[in-house]
């Protein structure tokens, strides 16, 4: 909910999902990042970001990946991207995919991560829906809220998952390297899509058709 500060404790109990060893996970990233690298840079506590980011006042290294390639394109590119008014294709700018890639990873280990899909899962956290449909306006209070459920969900919760925003059958979710084994992530073979050459943009705009998107000439 928003404006409204987190409760002394849990009102409920988180259930834990595991992610099985194997499980494929689709990650949009800068190429200066490789793949199963995650992200150290912590976000400012008022300003830019992502939804989850660790802070000054809760420093982890983070990634974010979708259970498909949709969830990974919609998620990262579709933010804030406004329907044409003449009915035509919304445009991602080209910027956004700049230095770009999409790649292709699996998990080689059991991760056990905390839902905030249903109602009773969000009830559980003191929330509701706005925690994982907010936009980017409101993520200074999504990452004060994430940083108040990990701290209530440590040792583990390795992640969280959520319905994408951009793509609510599909799932996003966020992986805590301070509470993931090192090598959780492998690449899975397939060899990762440049977002910012021909062949890349061509595999972007099959991707974003059906979400009457594509990217700007």
């Amino acid at each position: 909910m928003v404006n409204s500060r987190p409760p002394t404790a849990l009102p409920g109990t988180p259930r834990p999902v595991v992610l099985a060893e194997g499980t494929e996970l689709f990650r949009l990233h800068s190429a200066r990042r490789t793949a199963t690298a995650f992200n150290p840079s912590p976000a400012d506590v008022f300003y830019g970001g992502g939804r989850f980011d660790a802070t000054a006042f809760d420093a982890y290294t983070y990634l974010y990946a979708g259970l498909t390639a949709a969830a990974a394109v919609c998620e990262s590119l579709l933010r804030s991207v406004p329907f044409a008014e003449n009915s035509g294709p919304r445009l991602v700018p080209k910027a956004r995919v700049l230095g770009r890639r999409l790649s292709f990873l699996r998990l080689a280990a059991d991760l056990t991560v905390l839902p905030l899909v249903s109602g009773q899962d969000l009830a559980a956290v003191a929330q509701d829906a706005w925690l994982t449909q907010a936009e980017a306006a409101d993520y200074p209070f999504t990452r004060h809220w994430g940083h108040w459920i990990r701290a209530h969900s440590s040792p583990w919760a390795q992640g969280f998952v959520w319905p994408s925003k951009r793509e609510p059958a599909d799932r996003a979710l966020v992986l805590f390297g301070d509470r993931c084994p090192p090598g959780v992530l492998t690449e899975s073979g397939a060899v990762p899509v440049e977002l910012d050459q021909s062949q890349g943009e061509n595999w972007l705009n099959s991707v974003l058709e059906p979400y009457q998107a594509r990217l700007a000439p």
